[in-house]
């Protein structure tokens, strides 16, 4: 582990240049302006999305986050990784599991990890062979797959040192990414999954026995409404149950379980109502160099479930959406009332970026705290950000962290930057493309003191409800 080893005064405010030293053999960790935040330590995983030299190695690009306890799990487009977080100034990396599928998408509970395979396998390499699961690093052992298959992989990972890969599901469409809910008194973790494309107008329902992950199964396809698929969900449980599943133009808002209003379950949701908002969702066809235009991407609720919270992929990540001349629309968080689909708010990103960075609002939770509502979120070549939405209608800035532009590669940009960033036990945890993991702290004392801390945490499942 590299520790931080420059703090650079730019100005008499509280904006800071962070200077990190590089990786051996690997890019350099970027300098960031930031404000506000405190970086602890890092958890380095060089990677990018360029195949260097070019043929059929998977990229190493790290994406989403899960944790349990004092463990990380970060996700990678090949494999995954687990991290002991016990020292938040010197974070630890247990093991390396590698598992050819892009994406990578991740969720944990407690012996069991679901990944996500997002797209179909390739066909054998000539000199390679098929894609491997839980293979080594040269891919020796672990499983082939084969051609076309697509669909999720479960591990056991009670072994932190060796996981096993013990079981998969496949799906017709594949998986982009999870939603892990858990049902304790059926014995099993039900997982929503999300195909992101498609003609795919639906999301899976898969249960995971917990006595018997290894026969994890598809149970169901629950249908959307506006003919699009599921990029993320958001779930919160408690005195609420409810799912938000971020489609296409139109944001899908389920009851799942018990709550004020009848009918629901975790594997028979109940469609409540739809979030639109003007200027959002997929342009057919795009505009002209344009290949990606996007649709809504993550979704969240307040720990009281008063607020739904709706972010969106403008450019499909990889374009730079967040430049001066960009409409706020492209750039910005979107708040809605939980019960009607009203609209409360939105905050727009106030730090123009270049355009060699790819940036969007990404991926993103909210702080477990009463009284108070406080978003963590990662955008891409944006970095980390936290905001105060206590009052939806004027969110504010309550910290950055905010990195230069990554090097051009072969004179284009390149992609990268903050995937997810998420607040977890009074530490915020930023997934980085290309660097790795990074710990960083909020230099607000009384948000840390009344923030909860849990046992553990799938960023995109609250299991309970404030009142």
């Amino acid at each position: 582990m590299r520790r931080l080893t420059r703090l650079l005064l730019l100005s008499v405010g509280a904006v800071v240049l962070l200077v990190l030293p590089s990786a051996a053999g690997a890019q350099d960790v970027r300098e960031r302006e930031i404000f506000n935040l405190r970086a602890l330590g890092s958890s380095l995983n060089p990677g990018n999305f360029v195949t260097d030299p070019p043929g059929p190695v998977p990229f190493e690009a790290n994406s989403d986050l899960a944790f349990w306890g004092n463990r990380a799990f970060n996700g990678n487009y090949n494999g995954f990784r687990i991290i002991d977080i016990s020292d938040r100034q010197n974070p630890q990396e247990v093991s390396r599991t590698y598992c050819e599928g892009s994406q990578g998408d991740i969720v944990v509970w407690e012996n069991i990890l679901v990944r996500a395979y997002n797209s179909p396998a390739p066909a054998a390499h000539p000199t390679e062979g098929l894609a491997r699961c839980d293979a080594d690093v040269n891919r020796q052992g672990g499983q082939e797959i084969p051609a076309g298959w697509e669909g999720v992989h479960v591990f056991d990972i009670s072994n932190e040192e060796d996981p096993q890969l013990i079981g998969d599901v496949e799906l017709p469409c594949g998986s982009h990414t999870l939603t892990a809910v858990p049902d304790e008194e059926n014995g099993r973790l039900i997982v929503y999954n999300h195909t992101s494309g498609g003609p795919c107008y639906f999301f899976d329902i898969l249960e995971v026995p917990l006595d018997a992950p290894e026969d994890a199964k598809l149970l169901r396809q629950e249908p959307l409404e506006g003919e699009h698929a599921c990029h993320d969900s958001g779930v919160i449980l408690g005195d609420e149950n409810k799912m938000a599943c971020a489609s296409g133009h139109m944001t899908n808002v389920f009851d799942i379980g018990e709550n004020e209003t009848e009918g629901g379950s975790l594997t028979n949701p109940v469609f409540l109502f739809g979030v639109e908002e003007e200027g959002v969702g997929p342009v057919d066809p795009p505009p002209p160099g344009v290949e990606h235009s996007g649709s809504w991407h993550s979704a969240t609720f307040t720990w009281d479930g008063e607020v739904l919270i709706l972010g969106w992929e403008p450019g499909g990540g990889v374009e730079p959406e967040c430049e001066a001349a960009d409409p706020p629309v492209q750039k910005s968080a979107f708040f809605y009332d939980a019960d009607t689909g009203e609209k409360l708010g939105q905050w727009t990103l106030p730090r123009s970026q270049t355009a060699e960075e790819n940036c969007t609002i990404h991926n993103y939770n909210v702080v477990p705290m009463e009284g108070r509502y406080i978003l963590t979120s990662g955008n891409y070549q944006a970095g980390t950000w936290v905001t105060d939405f206590t009052n939806p209608a004027e969110p504010f800035v309550r910290g950055f962290a905010d990195p230069v532009p990554l090097p051009l590669v072969n004179g284009q940009p390149q992609d990268g930057g903050a995937w997810s960033s998420y607040w977890y036990n009074r530490t915020i945890f930023e997934s980085d493309i290309t660097e790795g993991v990074h710990l960083w702290r909020l230099r607000d004392p009384e948000i840390r003191q009344n923030s909860m801390r849990l046992p553990h945490l799938n960023p995109q499942t609250q299991e309970f409800s404030l009142p």
